[in-house]
């Protein structure tokens, strides 16, 4: 059970870690630093990925009878939920912001 709360918690990290990015561009973004949130953005993806990659391992392994559904993996699935959601959203402001930036 131990290594399964420990992949887990490395999908809660990187979920985590893709929010914070995510964050931090679109901060960017009101300050034109446009250079640093194409960097931040591709962070992010490449942390979403990882987190993406986890999931599904956790969901074959699930299928497989290994493992088993707790409270944690429960809410490690809505880190990584509201991960997603926040990407497409802040993807789509910082697009705006830059339109905004040219007037």
């Amino acid at each position: 059970m131990e290594e399964l709360e420990a992949t887990i918690f490395e999908l809660i990290v990187h979920s985590g870690n893709a929010r914070g990015l995510l964050y931090e561009a679109l901060d960017c973004a009101e300050n034109e630093e446009y250079q640093q949130i194409d960097d931040l953005l591709v962070e992010a993806k490449a942390e979403m990925n990882t987190a993406h990659n986890i999931q599904t391992q956790l969901i074959q392994d699930n299928l497989a009878g290994k493992g088993a559904i707790s409270l944690l993996l429960i809410h490690a699935q809505d880190q990584l939920m509201t991960a997603m959601s926040e990407q497409a959203l802040i993807e789509r402001l910082i697009k705006m912001q830059k339109q905004l930036n040219e007037k």
